[in-house]
């Protein structure tokens, strides 16, 4: 990749104009404002019924954002992790535990964590396996040598979405509403997935409400899904509402399948563009498969970034934080700092595991409460991909999804040799 120093007064993170030009222009922007304004202040843009905010300042530093991160009493979530402040008709439904701090974060965690114990795992692991034998036998069934398809509609897009609507006993003939939701709200800027507030509105009216039912009708009938760990799941003598666990559904639905399936995408990309590392990778597959998924996880950084609220006045990199002020932590710009990482833009499956890579978070209470399911499922659909079609291969150019917010590839032509 190609990088320019490209003048600070030319780079607005703000304008949506930004997100669409070509890659090598944002990678060097955010390169110059690692290198000369690593926390710069940004004036806030509109967007539809969105209040235009006071602006915020934009951390592109690895270790910046690890600080911030982990000093959640100095730099809170509780008043969005969005750039924007949700218009509250909409709060109700997406403001989730990353919008929340402690105690109350710490108690709704606790409870959902029911869900994610060992025993639970364990039991996703057999869905994991047997989704990703599925997945690659329809691929091959419908196209086998030589046939092209688009590996985010056939492998990435299904995959991961089968997975979470299988642990939550999301009956398969709805599979596809759910994933036209998570589209629409993840994709809300995009034209190919409604583009507008009143998509993004509806569709999130409509999953939380599906959520509601399937949480209210897990608890009074259990079933043997984790709808129904959590909603039976008690933590001093308190349970899950109906509303809570509809919040917390659309950041698991939606945070589950989206961004698992755009790390997929990125490294189906990454590993075709880079064949020397994906013979490296096929030759060691188990030697190298923890550091290879960080390293596409890296690579990808799936969420572009999160927002934090100052408590108090502070200081970060060396710049006074005002109380109240928000800071903005640009995990795509960390996962490329040259100060952390040798050559940073090089894809190298072999990377040391230190320091980590962001692309979950930087440690603290928000930390990916599923960043374990999801470098099992990347780990899993590769080696499912090694040994039944190891010449997959990307045969174009991606289309990439109209986003700040989340690095997606909405189309990803493939073909196996």
């Amino acid at each position: 990749m190609q990088l320019r120093r490209v003048p600070p007064d030319e780079i607005d993170l703000s304008d949506v104009e930004f997100w669409k030009a070509p890659r090598d222009h944002r990678e060097s922007a955010f390169k110059t404002l690692r290198d000369e304004d690593p926390v710069r202040f940004f004036e806030e843009r509109t967007f539809a019924h969105f209040p235009k905010g006071p602006g915020y300042f934009a951390l592109t530093r690895h270790e910046d954002i690890w600080q911030v991160s982990r000093n959640p009493q100095v730099f809170c979530s509780g008043k969005g992790s969005n750039i924007g402040d949700l218009p509250p008709e909409i709060n109700d439904f997406f403001g989730s535990m990353i919008d929340m701090d402690d105690p109350r974060h710490f108690r709704l965690r606790t409870i959902v964590s029911r869900g994610f114990t060992p025993r639970e795992v364990a039991r996703v692991e057999r869905y994991v396996r047997d989704t990703a034998a599925r997945i690659v036998d329809g691929v091959l069934e419908r196209h086998g040598r030589g046939g092209h398809f688009d590996a985010v509609a056939e492998i990435a897009g299904p995959f991961p979405l089968q997975i979470i609507c299988q642990m939550m006993g999301i009956p398969p003939e709805d599979e596809s509403r759910i994933f036209e939701w998570t589209n629409t709200i993840l994709g809300a800027g995009d034209p190919d997935f409604g583009g507008t507030y009143d998509a993004l509105f509806a569709a999130g009216l409509g999953m939380f409400e599906y959520a509601q039912a399937l949480g209210e009708d897990r608890r009074a009938r259990p079933r043997d899904d984790i709808t129904s760990v959590l909603m039976g799941a008690e933590v001093d003598g308190e349970r899950l509402s109906a509303a809570e666990f509809g919040s917390f559904f659309i950041l698991l639905v939606v945070a589950g399948n989206e961004t698992t399936r755009n790390a997929i995408s990125h490294g189906l990309l990454a590993l075709t563009q880079h064949p020397g590392e994906r013979e490296r990778w096929w030759a060691d597959f188990a030697g190298h498969a923890r550091t290879a998924v960080e390293e596409i996880v890296r690579w990808a950084t799936p969420v572009i970034h999160f927002r934090r609220t100052a408590t108090r006045d502070a200081r970060v990199g060396g710049v006074e934080v005002r109380e109240g002020q928000k800071v903005v932590l640009f995990y795509c710009s960390g996962n490329r700092d040259e100060r952390v990482y040798a050559d940073p833009y090089r894809f190298d499956v072999a990377r040391p595991l230190q320091p980590p890579q962001v692309g979950f978070g930087a440690g603290g209470p928000h930390f990916c409460l599923g960043a374990n399911l999801a470098r099992r499922e990347i780990e899993v659909v590769f080696d499912e991909i090694r040994r039944r079609m190891p010449t997959l291969r990307v045969t174009g150019g991606p289309a990439y999804l109209e986003s700040a917010f989340i690095n997606g590839i909405k189309r990803l032509p493939a073909a196996i040799a």
